[in-house]
């Protein structure tokens, strides 16, 4: 359901007032349609800080501090290839965020108890 005249002008103005007041936050906040989430991403990362948790344990029960302090950093590096978003952006994304339709049943069922809402408060 897109936002009404009134709405829309207090979003931009709460926007320009974030990007004045904090404009390095406002940035870092900001969407960048050209950047998504990657599943591929994440399975991997996944995998890879359980992989970096079992030498760390590995390392731990061994005594081997090599092996522990490798662990660490796998593990590490697991996390942040999990949460590293894709530059390029799927076709699929990109054209999902082009068409007009809802994204999921969820969300269109927020939105309908959201309409309920305002009309019941009215």
């Amino acid at each position: 359901m897109p936002l009404s005249e009134h709405e829309q002008k207090l979003l931009e103005q709460l926007e320009k007032q974030l990007h004045e007041d904090d404009p390095k936050f406002a940035n870092s906040m900001g969407s960048d349609p050209g950047r998504t989430w990657s599943t591929r991403h994440l399975v991997i990362g996944v995998l890879a800080a359980l992989a970096g948790i079992a030498l760390l344990l590995v390392g731990v029960t061994t005594q081997i501090i090599i092996v522990g302090v490798l662990g660490f950093v796998v593990m590490g590096g697991g996390v942040y290839f999990a949460t590293m978003r894709n530059a390029s952006g799927s076709k699929a994304a990109s054209a999902a965020g082009k068409s007009g339709k809802p994204r999921s049943s969820f969300m269109s069922s927020l939105e309908e108890r959201w309409d309920e809402r305002r009309r019941d408060d009215s």
